[in-house]
């Protein structure tokens, strides 16, 4: 409970002073190496992914999907970062069938513009009924 609460702190205060570049900085370097102070539960970490529960779930199911490395948004990642991208889709394809979504249905989100509320680039991954 402690880490929770300490990654919860961490992360909210990370959040609001992320447009900083180098506090965005720190923060790419806290989710690479520091995952287990997640402000969220954990779900899964490959190389280049963390993936956990949304703080502030939005639907029964909310699940952020996280680059390791410094990508702002969409326009900024590179198009021959094929592991990465395969990365990303693999997870969600596992998230998928260990979560059961199939059934349920789901919805795959990527955020960017002024809809992108964190300068980082995340996928959401949700499903069920809106908050």
């Amino acid at each position: 409970m402690l880490r929770s609460n300490i990654g919860q702190h961490a992360f909210k205060f990370l959040r609001g002073v992320a447009r900083l570049y180098p506090i965005r900085a720190i923060f790419i370097w806290w989710l690479a190496n520091m995952s287990d102070f997640l402000p969220g539960r954990k779900i899964s970490e490959t190389g280049s992914l963390i993936c956990f529960y949304h703080t502030q779930p939005a639907y029964e199911i909310h699940i952020l999907l996280v680059p390791k490395s410094d990508i702002r948004d969409l326009s900024q990642l590179d198009p021959h970062e094929d592991e990465f991208i395969i990365d990303v889709f693999e997870t969600v394809r596992d998230l998928i069938e260990n979560l059961k979504l199939e059934e349920k249905g789901y919805r795959l989100i990527l955020n960017g513009g002024k809809y992108q509320e964190f300068p980082q680039l995340h996928f959401h991954l949700i499903s069920g009924s809106s908050y």
